[in-house]
């Protein structure tokens, strides 16, 4: 688990881990990332069954991959600290994972607190078309075509289970015998898209991805990183969506295609920072 912050969304993760342990052993750490408040004096405080890992500002993947690296376990559960578990969250996910061989990484059915659903649970990888119909607004209406929608990956339903391109980095149960193949996460990416990344590296190496909706998380979408992201946030989430476009498609694309998806990316950057320029412009006017 890796923290910044926001120390009441961290207890109250611990909390649910506490109230509802899976049946095997589980070792708990956190990772208090740079946090610029008391959150990890917290943690030291209240939970004394945690192992806590103080670090700077390190990056989610960089934080993460403390533990993976040290890890002798044979599964390893990466949990948001704005996310709660529910009872038997844990133990429907392993049964998950260890109902096949090269199943190597399972996501449970995430719930924001009002009931809905948060659809980054389940996921395809974006194309280009259904990444302008995702953050355009038209690929999330539910009469929007696949071809638009596709980013939810709605073939497959919200209560149904099944193997999906990716799943959420807020809850990822992964297969160390996997992680030992695939490798660690990439620490290139410093905040974002790291999830999707590793979903694709782990297809490549021939590990299934499994969404698994019998098994529920709360989660409190985007608290961890604060409701509005800040610059280097914004800037960490375009230069992550150019990353893993140059790695996983671009090679596949036409050389015209390619610049037209950077520019696009470095367009919708613009754009969300002259919007957040706005509102702070008239925060400051009030």
């Amino acid at each position: 688990m890796v923290s910044h912050g926001q120390p009441d969304l961290l207890r109250a993760c611990l909390h649910s881990l506490e109230a509802h342990p899976p049946s095997v052993d589980m070792r708990v750490t956190v990772v208090d990332s740079g946090s610029p408040d008391n959150t990890p004096d917290m943690v030291a405080r209240e939970f004394h069954w945690v192992r806590l890992v103080r670090e700077q500002n390190i990056g989610f993947s960089a934080a993460n991959n403390l533990v993976l690296r040290a890890t002798h376990a044979d599964a390893a559960l990466l949990l948001n600290p704005d996310a709660e578990v529910h009872a038997g969250t844990i133990d429907t996910a392993l049964a998950t994972l260890r109902s096949e061989d090269r199943i190597g990484m399972v996501g449970v059915k995430l719930l924001q607190p009002d009931g809905e659903i948060d659809h980054a649970c389940k996921r395809s990888f974006p194309t280009p078309l259904s990444a302008l119909a995702h953050f355009t607004g038209i690929g999330r209406s539910e009469a929007a075509p696949a071809a638009l929608s596709q980013y939810r990956a709605t073939h497959l339903g919200d209560d149904e289970p099944g193997d999906v391109d990716a799943v959420n980095g807020a809850f990822m149960l992964v297969r160390m015998e996997a992680v030992r193949e695939v490798g660690l996460l990439d620490e290139g990416y410093w905040l974002y898209m790291e999830d999707l990344d590793w979903c694709a590296r782990f297809w490549e190496r021939g590990w299934r991805v499994r969404y698994e909706p019998a098994a529920t998380a709360i989660h409190v979408k985007g608290a961890s990183s604060g409701a509005r992201r800040r610059l280097r946030q914004e800037v960490a989430f375009h230069r992550g969506m150019g990353r893993f476009y140059r790695r996983f498609q671009a090679p596949q694309n036409p050389a015209p295609l390619n610049a037209l998806v950077y520019l696009g990316i470095g367009a919708k950057l613009a754009v969300t920072l002259a919007i957040t320029a706005g509102h702070k412009l008239r925060a400051s006017r009030r």
